[in-house]
């Protein structure tokens, strides 16, 4: 399966395309989209779905697993990066691909295995999973690859299974 992972952001989005297999994952590429400061919302918006359109085109993954939003301090930061996320679902659904949310906690849950970790654990478990000899650049990026990798532990769980086979899902 092949996973694009995504930090949403307005400034920076971070990225990720992570190849899965049971528990066999490969990291293809991760980076950031950014937009420049001080440019209106709707640009910077079209420049994100501008990107990952072509990202996708690039890739062809199958699926997107995307970091749910969580602020608590700067609630107008937190509403543009909300703007930016949904272009990002938008993005995603357009081009045919389930889409899976995680919560920060959840991504570390998986990752670490304790969702209370702090970024440095988070980072490292991502590079010796990955057997990266460096912790992917910028944080964002690293942020995606964790995203990615979330989705790709949590997949190949015997309970994703059992849910992908049962006509009453909800997922």
């Amino acid at each position: 399966m092949r996973i694009l992972g995504v930090d949403p952001g307005i400034a920076t989005v971070g990225f990720a395309v992570l190849d899965a297999e049971k528990r066999s994952q490969r990291l293809l590429t991760c980076g950031v989209i950014t937009t420049p400061a001080k440019t209106q919302l709707s640009s910077r918006l079209d420049q994100i779905y501008r990107d990952l359109n072509e990202l996708i085109a690039q890739f062809h993954p199958e699926v997107m697993a995307v970091e749910e939003l969580f602020f608590n301090t700067n609630i107008t930061t937190g509403i543009a990066v909300a703007h930016g996320r949904g272009i990002i679902l938008l993005s995603g659904y357009q081009a045919g691909l389930q889409i899976y949310e995680y919560t920060p906690l959840q991504v570390k849950q998986a990752v670490v295995g304790y969702g209370r970790a702090d970024k440095k654990q988070v980072m490292d478990m991502v590079r010796r999973i990955l057997s990266l000899q460096a912790v992917p650049k910028p944080d964002d990026a690293a942020d995606a690859v964790a995203i990615a990798l979330c989705h790709a532990r949590s997949a190949t769980s015997l309970i994703h299974q059992q849910e992908r086979f049962d006509p009453c899902s909800t997922t």
